[in-house]
C-alpha cells in the first residue's frame, strides 16, 4: 500500500500540494456519492478496513484507485511531447533573459500550474460568477435611474429657461421657433422633436427642404416636396411651415428667416452639422439664438428603412408597382417587422402626445374610422383630414399587431402598436385615439362611443381590399344604423408604393443606410461617454421634456 504513495521518482513541492488538492477534490465527490457507507454506524466493519477507512466511511481500495489514476494522469501530461515543446521554448526564452539554469522551467510544474489555473477558475465561476452577474443587473437598473434623473432635471432646466423667456418678451409677446430638416419618411421621431421645440416657445415654424438642395447635398430624397409639405403641415406641434429652405443654410438666408418671421430661437438636434468645414448654425450661435436638442432614442429613418429592405417584393405582396393594395404572404412563421423596435413607449409618452385632447362635448357630431395606420404616411394624413371634415370630433381606431398580421400576413406591420398610436396622435387632424380597437364594429361600441357616422377609407394601403369578404361582418352593425360611410382620398402615395421606390433603389439606400448607422453608433457612443461623467450641458434639452 504504501508504493501507492510513495513515488520513487523525486517531485518537486508544487507537485505535491497541487496533487494532494486534486486528489481532496477528487474525495469531496467521491464522499458525496458515498454518504451510504457511513450513514449506517450499525453494520459490521469488514475485515480489511483500516483506521483510514473507519474514520472516512471510505473503502481503503476505492482511495488507492483515485491517487493512481491522478498520478498516471499527471505523469501523461508531463511526458507529452507538446508539454515538452512549451517547456523548452520557454526555458530557451528564460535562458536568453539571464535565469539560472537551476530555476529553469519543468514539465511537472508547468502541468500543475495549469491544471491550479483551470480550477481555480471553474471554481471561481461557479461560486463567484452569479453574483457577478446579479452585481451587472444591479448596475444596469442604477444606470437606467440614473438617465432618467438626468432626463427630468434636463426637463426642469428647459421649463424654466422657457418661462425665463416668456417673462423677459412679456407674456403677450409670442416667442417662435424655428427648425428646418428634410424630414423624408417623417415619423413620430420627428413629431416629438417638433413638441419638444414648440415646448420652447408660444409658436413652431418649420422649415422644409426642397427636393432639388437635397438632391444636390445627398441624393434624392424618397418622398417628393408636396407629401413631405403634407406630413409636416398634418403634425399638431407646428404652427407655420416655410416651403424651399435650402438643405443647407448659408448666412444670408438663415438671417432671413430670423428678420421675416420674427425668429426667437433656430433649434437643431444636438449631433454636427458641418457642411464644407463650416457650422451652418454658426450665426445663430454668435447671435445666442441657437438651442440643441437630442435626437428621440430608438427610432430612425434609417431604421425604418432597414426594416422594409428585409422585405423582397415577390415575397411579400400581390400587385403592380402602380400602388395597387398590398397584400403580403408568407403565413406567420417569421418574425414580425415591427418587433425589430428598439423605441420605449412609456405613459408618460403617451400622454405627452395626448395633450391638447379633450373630450367631445354633447352637441358634437363624432366621427370613427379605424385602420392599420402603419407606417404613418401622407395618404393617412389625407384620409384623416377627409373624416374630420365631416363632423366635429374624430376617433381613430388602431388595431393591434396581431390583427393586422392576420391581415396581411408574413412579418407585418412594421411598426409596432405603439409606434403607430404615437404616429396618429401626432396628427392635427384627431381627437382622440382608441387603442386596440376591435377588428369588428358592434353595437355596443358605437354607442358606448356615441359615434354618429363611421367613416371606411379607401386609401391603398389594404384595410380597404383585403379580406373583402367579411367587410360586410366588420361594418354590418354600422351598416344596419345607417350611419357607414365609404370615402376615397385620391393620392398616389401609399404603403406599397412607398415600398415600390425603396426596393427599386435598394442598393443607393442600402449604402445610406450602413453610412447613417455608422454615424449614429458614434453619435451614441460619444453620447453615453459624456453623460457617465454625470455632466449636463446646460444647452441640451432632454427629448422626453414635459411641455
Amino acid at each position: 500500500m504504501a508504493k501507492l504513495f510513495v513515488s520513487t521518482k523525486p517531485r518537486p513541492i508544487i507537485y505535491t500540494w497541487s496533487a494532494a488538492f486534486l486528489i481532496i477534490v477528487i474525495l469531496f465527490a467521491t464522499y458525496g456519492s458515498s454518504s451510504g457507507n457511513f450513514s449506517q454506524p450499525d453494520e459490521p466493519k469488514s475485515d480489511e478496513a483500516t483506521l483510514f477507512a473507519r474514520c472516512t466511511g471510505l473503502n481503503t481500495s476505492l482511495v488507492a484507485s483515485i491517487v493512481v489514476s491522478s498520478d498516471q494522469f499527471l505523469e501523461q501530461c508531463s511526458t507529452s511531447a507538446t508539454v515538452g515543446t512549451a517547456v523548452q521554448t520557454i526555458n530557451a526564452f528564460l535562458t536568453k533573459s539571464g535565469v539560472p539554469k537551476k530555476s529553469l522551467l519543468t514539465t511537472d510544474e508547468l502541468v500543475l500550474a495549469g491544471l491550479t489555473t483551470i480550477i481555480t477558475l471553474i471554481s471561481y465561476y461557479i461560486l463567484m460568477g452569479k453574483s457577478h452577474g446579479k452585481k451587472r443587473k444591479m448596475l444596469a437598473k442604477d444606470l437606467k435611474v440614473a438617465h432618467e434623473k438626468v432626463t427630468h432635471l434636463e426637463e426642469k432646466l428647459m421649463l424654466a429657461h422657457a418661462e425665463d423667456l416668456s417673462v423677459s418678451a412679456g407674456s403677450k409677446r409670442k416667442i417662435r421657433i424655428f427648425m428646418d430638416g428634410a424630414f423624408d419618411l417623417m415619423h413620430y421621431g420627428h413629431m416629438n422633436a417638433f413638441r419638444l421645440a414648440r415646448s420652447l416657445g408660444t409658436e413652431l415654424i418649420v422649415g422644409v427642404n426642397s427636393d432639388k438642395t437635397i438632391t444636390q447635398c445627398k441624393g434624392a430624397p424618397l418622398m417628393k416636396d408636396e407629401e413631405r409639405l403634407t406630413m409636416v403641415r398634418g403634425c399638431k406641434f407646428v404652427d407655420k411651415v416655410v416651403e424651399g429652405c435650402p438643405y443647407v443654410m448659408s448666412e444670408e438666408y438663415l438671417n432671413h428667416v430670423i428678420s421675416e418671421y420674427n425668429v426667437d430661437y433656430v433649434i437643431h438636434g444636438d449631433d454636427p452639422c458641418i457642411v464644407d468645414g463650416k457650422d451652418v448654425y454658426e450665426t445663430a450661435k454668435k447671435a445666442g439664438k441657437f438651442q440643441s436638442i437630442p435626437r428621440t432614442e430608438g427610432v430612425s429613418t434609417t431604421d425604418i428603412v432597414g426594416r422594409i429592405l428585409l422585405m423582397t417584393k415577390d415575397h411579400h405582396y400581390l400587385g403592380s408597382k402602380d400602388g395597387e393594395v398590398l397584400h403580403v404572404e408568407g403565413g406567420n412563421e417569421n418574425k414580425l417587422l415591427c418587433d425589430q423596435s428598439k423605441f420605449l413607449t412609456t405613459s408618460r409618452m403617451l400622454r405627452l402626445f395626448s395633450a391638447g385632447m379633450k373630450s367631445p362635448e354633447s352637441e358634437m357630431r363624432i366621427i370613427y374610422i379605424d385602420g392599420a395606420w402603419d407606417m404613418f404616411h401622407c395618404g393617412h394624413v389625407s384620409i384623416l383630414k377627409e373624416a374630420k371634415s365631416r363632423g366635429d370630433y374624430l376617433i381613430v381606431g388602431i388595431h393591434n399587431d396581431s390583427v393586422v398580421n392576420q391581415e396581411r400576413g408574413c412579418n407585418l406591420p412594421l411598426m409596432n402598436l405603439h409606434e403607430r398610436v404615437l404616429s396618429v396622435m401626432g396628427c392635427r387632424y384627431v381627437d382622440d385615439v382608441l387603442i386596440d380597437a376591435p377588428r369588428v364594429v358592434t353595437p355596443e361600441m358605437i354607442s358606448s362611443l356615441q359615434i354618429d357616422e363611421v367613416v371606411h377609407g379607401s386609401n391603398g394601403d389594404g384595410d380597404d381590399e383585403i379580406n373583402t369578404f367579411n367587410e360586410g361582418e366588420r361594418y354590418k352593425a354600422a351598416k344596419d344604423a345607417d350611419i357607414l360611410t365609404n370615402i376615397t382620398v385620391p393620392d398616389n402615395c401609399n404603403l406599397s408604393s412607398i415600398l415600390d421606390r425603396i426596393q427599386e433603389n435598394q442598393q443607393t439606400f442600402q449604402a445610406k443606410i450602413a453610412k447613417k448607422k455608422k454615424a449614429e453608433k458614434e453619435y451614441y457612443k460619444q453620447k453615453y461617454e459624456k453623460s457617465s461623467d454625470m455632466s449636463v450641458p446646460g444647452q441640451t434639452l432632454a427629448l422626453l421634456a414635459s411641455t
